[in-house]
C-alpha cells in the first residue's frame, strides 16, 4: 500500500500521529484498521509500527478545515489501543489538542501572520467543544523553541495558550451527570464529574492508599486495579455511559492532600494503566472539581482554595495546581463563564510518510 503523509508531534505530555482527514480514508471502519497497521497493533511494543508502545504514546488526531462558523479545523481525537485490535473515539485528547494549532500552520489550514501569534480556533468534533490554541508563529511558521516548562516533558519550549469554551458535560450532558456532588460507589464517596473529560475523583484513602505512589506501584496492585475497575463500570452507568467495560471513560482519579506545595495530589487510571501525569480534559474536571464545595476534590485541597469560604457556590475563579506523578499542572477554572485554560506546548518531531504494514 501507499504511504500516508504524517507528522508525529509531542503535544502537552503526550505523543501522537497527526493526520489530514483527505489523506485517510473516509469509511470509519477501514480508516481505522489502517490506523491499527499504522501504530502496530496490537503488540505491546507495536513493534511494527510508530506507535510508542503505552497508550499515551499511541494517539491519533485527525484535522481538517472546518465548515462551522465558531472553528478554523475540526479535530478528531483517535485512541489507538496498544493490546487489542481497538480505536476509540470517546474523548477528545487535551495534550494532543496542544499540537493540533502547530499543526494548522504547518498544514496551511489557518492563515498564519508572518509574526506573533496566531488564533487556531478547534472544534473537537469528539464531543462538539470548542478550543483555541494560540501558536507562536515566525515568518508564517510555528515557532518550537521557548522557555516554557510543563512537567513530565524533559526541557522547555515555546509557550501554548489553550482556552476552552463550554466544556461542561462535553460527553455526558451535564457537569454533574448525577445531580450530586457527591455520589456512593459500593460505599466509596465518589464525585463523577465532566468537565470536557468524564472522570470519578476518590479519596485514594477510602480505597487503602496514600495517593503519593508511583504509577508502576499501584498499577503492580492487582485488588486494587480489580476495585478501581469494578467502581469504574458502577460510575459509567451511574453518568449515563451505559457498560464502559470496552470504553476509556470515565477516567478515574485518586486524590490526596498536596505535599509539594500544590493544591491536591492526583493519580489518575487511564483507564487501566496509570497516568505519569494528568490529561488536559482530565484536569480540566478535576480542576472544576475542586472549584465545587462539598465536592471528594474540595475536601483535600489547601484551605485557600476551599471556595473563598461559599458553602454552596463554586469558586469562580481560580487557578489550580495539581500535582501528579511527574510533577505538577496548572488549570484555571472560571466556573461562571463557563471558560478552562491551561498553558501547554507541543514539538513537532517528523514530518514524513509512514508505510504501513
Amino acid at each position: 500500500m501507499a504511504g500516508v503523509p504524517v507528522l508525529v508531534m509531542r503535544g502537552g505530555t503526550s505523543k501522537g500521529a497527526y493526520f489530514l482527514a483527505s489523506d485517510l480514508p473516509k469509511n470509519p471502519e477501514i480508516r481505522d484498521e489502517l490506523l491499527l497497521r499504522i501504530m502496530g497493533s496490537p503488540d505491546p511494543r507495536q513493534i511494527d509500527g510508530i506507535g510508542g508502545g503505552h497508550p499515551l504514546t499511541s494517539k491519533v488526531a485527525v484535522v481538517s478545515v472546518s465548515d462551522s462558523p465558531d472553528a478554523d479545523v475540526d479535530y478528531l481525537f483517535l485512541q489507538v489501543h496498544v493490546d487489542r485490535p481497538l480505536v476509540s473515539a470517546e474523548q477528545p485528547c487535551g495534550n494532543i489538542l496542544a499540537g493540533v494549532g502547530p499543526f494548522a500552520v504547518e498544514r496551511g489550514l489557518v492563515a498564519s501572520v508572518g509574526g506573533g501569534i496566531t488564533r487556531v480556533r478547534v472544534r473537537m468534533v469528539n464531543t462538539g467543544a470548542l478550543a483555541t490554541v494560540e501558536v507562536p508563529v515566525s515568518d508564517g511558521r510555528p515557532v518550537y523553541s521557548g522557555d516554557t516548562a510543563i512537567s513530565g516533558v524533559p526541557g522547555p519550549a515555546a509557550r501554548l495558550l489553550v482556552e476552552f469554551r463550554d466544556l461542561a458535560g462535553s460527553v455526558t450532558g451535564a457537569l454533574l451527570p448525577t445531580g450530586n456532588r457527591v455520589d456512593e460507589l459500593d460505599g466509596i464517596r465518589a464525585t463523577l464529574i465532566d468537565n470536557g473529560m468524564p472522570v470519578v475523583l476518590i479519596e485514594a484513602s477510602s480505597l487503602g492508599v496514600t495517593g503519593y505512589e508511583s504509577p508502576t506501584r499501584l498499577e503492580y496492585d492487582e485488588s486494587l486495579r480489580d476495585r478501581v475497575e469494578k467502581l469504574r463500570l458502577l460510575a459509567g452507568e451511574l453518568m449515563g455511559l451505559g457498560d464502559v467495560r470496552d470504553q476509556t471513560v470515565p477516567k478515574m482519579c485518586l486524590v490526596a492532600p498536596p505535599i509539594d506545595g500544590g493544591s491536591l495530589c492526583t493519580r489518575m487510571f487511564v483507564p487501566h494503566r496509570v497516568h505519569s501525569g494528568i490529561g488536559v480534559l482530565a484536569g480540566a474536571s478535576v480542576g472544576a472539581a475542586a472549584a465545587l464545595p462539598g465536592s471528594v476534590a474540595a475536601g483535600v485541597v489547601t484551605p485557600e482554595f476551599r471556595g473563598h469560604g461559599a458553602a454552596a457556590g463554586p469558586a469562580p475563579h481560580h487557578t489550580f495546581r495539581l500535582e501528579h506523578p511527574a510533577g505538577w499542572f496548572d488549570v484555571r477554572a472560571e466556573m461562571d463563564t463557563g471558560r478552562t485554560s491551561i498553558v501547554s506546548t507541543a514539538r513537532l518531531l517528523l514530518d514524513g510518510i509512514v508505510h504501513p504494514r
